[in-house]
């Protein structure tokens, strides 16, 4: 599935790919042009072969109670950044509050705390 294009390089265009992480099943939305390899299903890095290094784990968010959707990262990718809904849980209370969340090179996405 096709989400859209890659903000990173030229040619590319974001993917959706099943991974494993831990024994979980986790999406990544990467880049066509960047290859990712596992010797021990935890860490992912790139082939020698990529020329992107667009990567975004649809649990990026997963410690603000938030996994990415197709739909977001989609309007991610056309509006650069997007509002969205996290949860705190801080001394044992549900908080929900929205933020809005950015592209990051580094990390795929960025809380953007005002």
């Amino acid at each position: 599935m096709i989400l859209g294009k890659c903000p990173y390089c030229d040619d590319g265009s974001i993917e959706v790919r099943d991974k494993e992480v831990r024994g979980k099943k986790v999406k990544l939305y990467a880049c066509s042009n960047a290859n990712w390899k596992s010797e021990d299903g935890e860490m992912y890095e790139l082939t020698d072969n990529s020329t992107c290094h667009f990567k975004i784990w649809q649990n990026s968010l997963a410690k603000y109670g938030k996994w990415l959707s197709y739909k977001e990262v989609r309007e991610l990718l056309e509006d650069e950044s997007i509002e969205v809904e996290l949860l705190s849980k801080k001394y044992g209370k549900k908080v929900y509050y929205n933020k809005y969340i950015t592209l990051n090179e580094e990390y795929g996405v960025s809380v953007i705390w005002d």
